[in-house]
């Protein structure tokens, strides 16, 4: 009998426990991020020029940071098969198992047709060397008023896309890649 009753005791203690350990869809997400990995787009046009591109390391995600002389207004941020240049159509080989296609609406030059961004390594805009998600940034181009950014990620991870105005008259958007779901 006393086996008995300490086989239920047992059993009881080892579903109470089952019972508060959270399942993994209970469990928080992965700091605390809830993006997802759909398009995020803005419309309109602007006057704003890119001016640069920079990138960082954080905790729980890379982080591009996309800077304007002016306010920006619209953009597109989106998963792709494949990034192409503008203009040509050509596809833009991007290092990693995902491909996020950012276009400006915005141009790479000023209305003189001078460039206002040009890196010394177009494909290579950016070095992210040692980044846990990021694994190439690159300007694909800028034709009729539109600058097309190639990110070639470690894997489709979930993405958010914020427009910080300034300094001064500029703005920059910064996309943010989780480095896992």
């Amino acid at each position: 009998m006393k086996r008995l009753l300490s086989g239920i005791a047992s059993l009881l203690l080892l579903v109470g426990l089952g019972m508060a350990v959270p399942t993994a869809a209970e469990a928080a997400p992965y700091c605390g991020i809830s993006w997802g990995s759909n398009s995020e787009t803005r419309s309109g046009y602007s006057t704003s020029h890119l001016k640069n591109l920079r990138t960082g390391k954080h905790d729980c995600y890379d982080r591009l940071v996309i800077d304007l002389d002016h306010r920006v207004i619209g953009y597109s941020v989106k998963y792709v098969s494949a990034v192409r240049r503008p203009g040509s159509g050509s596809v833009v080989s991007l290092a990693g198992a995902a491909d996020l296609q950012i276009t400006l609406n915005a141009p790479a030059y000023d209305d003189s047709g001078r460039a206002t961004y040009s890196p010394a390594r177009p494909n290579t805009a950016v070095n992210v060397a040692g980044y846990r998600t990021f694994r190439q940034v690159a300007l694909a181009g800028s034709f009729e008023g539109e600058t097309t950014l190639g990110l070639g990620v470690r894997a489709r991870l979930p993405m958010r896309v914020t427009v910080l105005n300034g300094p001064g008259s500029g703005s920059r958007i910064v996309v943010d890649v989780a480095h896992r779901w």
